[in-house]
């Protein structure tokens, strides 16, 4: 039997109004917790998941989002950003809320997880996945 080696979670939908979102982040951190690789796309409405000051209260749901911050706790250190799902949606990646790791290889020096890329980039970090999840 093939050992899996890498997960590919996509997460498309807004972050309020359905289960998507908040159902993505609870597997990817269960999934993290044992020890798998884990790589996150945000694309299409699924870039609303890390705007920054998030204040769902007004429709009656939780707000969940600074939960994104402990994705580095879960050493989650790759975390893709569909530019042209940003471009559509007049973002920016200021407008999101930062997500960092502390890389053991060099003195626990905190890094960026986000990567902003191109839709063809995408298509080369799912192609990688040995599984793909789809929110």
């Amino acid at each position: 039997m093939a050992e899996i080696k890498s997960f590919v979670y996509i997460n498309r939908k807004a972050p309020h109004g359905t289960i998507y979102a908040l159902e993505s982040l609870e597997v990817v951190l269960i999934g993290a917790a044992f020890d798998q690789q884990v790589k996150l796309i945000f694309m299409d409405d699924g870039v609303y998941q890390l705007t920054k000051n998030q204040d769902p209260e007004g429709i009656g749901m939780k707000n969940f989002s600074k939960t994104y911050a402990a994705l580095g706790d879960y050493d989650i250190t790759e975390i893709y950003i569909d530019q042209e799902s940003l471009e559509q949606r007049g973002l920016s990646i200021d407008d999101l809320q930062e997500l960092v790791y502390e890389d053991e290889d060099d003195d626990w020096k905190e890094k960026s997880s986000m990567r902003l890329v191109s839709r063809e980039q995408l298509a080369s970090v799912i192609d990688s996945a040995d599984v793909l999840l789809n929110f």
